[in-house]
C-alpha cells in the first residue's frame, strides 16, 4: 500500500514546496518594503508577514494547527519561550504558535539561503557557534530584545532530538539569560511537527493536525546564576512529563 501511495506523496510534497516558495517570495517583497522602519519595528512587521504566510500556507497543504493554553499568556509581558525541536517543519509552525512578534534564536547558516535567508536574519537572532565571542554577541542581542519588551524563543536542545526520548539534554543558555534578566520562562511543546515531517527527509511531509501546548509560566524571581541547573532541570521535567502524558509519537519506551 505504501508503494502505491508514494507517487501521490511525491506530488503532494512538490505542491507544498511550490506554494511555500511562491508565498515566501511575497513575504520577501514585504520585507524589502518594511525594512526601512528599523530592526525592531521593521522586524516586527516582517514577523507579521510570516504570520500571514503561515495562516495561508498551512491550510493550503492541509495542515491544521491549534494552540492549547494550560495557562494564558500575559500580553504585557516578555517571555523566554523554550520549546522542543524535532522537525524542519518547526520553523513553519512558529508563526502559527506565537501570534505576536517573537525573536527565535537560530543557526547563522540558514541566513545564507537566497531570499529566505534575508527574511530569516531580520526576524531571527542568529547564533554563530564557531567562537565564544560570536556566541556572546548573540546573548547580548537577545538581552537587548528582551529589554524592548519583545519575547525570545530558544530551542534548549540545540538541535533535532533524534534519541526517541521525550527530550535531549538542555543547554544552559536560555536559563542563564532568564535569571540574569529576571524574565519568566514559558515552556511550549510542538506536539505534531514530527508526525507531519520526519527530521530525516522533507519528503516525509504529510497532511494532518498540528498542536502547540503552552505550559505554566516558570518564575525566576529571586534566583541567581547558581540556580541555573535547578531551573533547567525543573523546566526539563515539566516538558518531559507533558510530552509523555500527551503521547508524543517519537517517544519509544524501553527501547521498543
Amino acid at each position: 500500500m505504501r508503494i502505491l501511495l508514494k507517487p501521490f506523496q511525491f506530488l503532494y510534497v512538490v505542491y507544498a514546496l511550490v506554494t511555500f516558495v511562491a508565498l515566501m517570495i511575497l513575504v520577501f517583497i514585504w520585507a524589502l518594503l518594511v525594512l526601512p522602519f528599523g530592526r525592531i519595528r521593521g522586524g516586527n512587521l516582517i514577523y507579521y508577514g510570516c504570520v500571514v504566510w503561515a495562516d495561508i500556507w498551512l491550510p493550503l497543504v492541509f495542515i491544521f494547527h491549534k494552540n492549547i493554553y494550560l495557562e494564558e499568556l500575559k500580553k504585557d509581558r516578555a517571555y523566554i519561550f523554550v520549546s522542543n525541536h524535532i522537525s524542519y517543519l518547526d520553523s513553519a509552525i512558529i508563526p502559527k504558535t506565537f501570534r505576536h512578534p517573537v525573536r527565535p534564536l537560530g543557526k547563522v547558516e540558514m541566513s545564507r539561503v537566497p531570499a529566505f535567508g534575508f527574511i530569516y536574519k531580520n526576524v531571527i537572532v542568529t547564533v554563530d557557534r564557531s567562537s565564544a565571542e560570536n556566541r556572546a554577541k548573540s546573548v547580548l542581542l537577545l538581552k537587548s530584545v528582551l529589554k524592548k519588551g519583545i519575547s525570545i524563543l530558544v530551542f534548549p536542545e540545540g538541535t533535532f532530538n533524534t534519541t526517541h526520548q521525550p527530550l535531549k539534554e538542555f543547554y544552559d543558555g536560555a536559563f542563564r539569560i532568564a535569571i540574569e534578566t529576571q524574565t519568566p520562562i514559558k515552556p511550549v511543546l510542538l506536539l505534531n511537527s514530527y508526525d507531519r515531517m520526519h527530521y530525516e527527509s522533507i519528503f516525509s511531509l504529510n497532511p494532518g493536525k498540528s498542536r502547540s501546548v503552552f505550559l505554566h509560566e516558570v518564575s525566576v524571581e529571586g534566583l541567581t546564576v547558581k540556580d541555573v541547573g535547578v531551573l533547567k532541570e525543573k523546566v526539563f521535567e515539566m516538558m518531559k512529563e507533558e510530552l509523555v502524558r500527551r503521547g508524543a509519537k517519537w517517544i519509544k519506551q524501553n527501547g521498543s
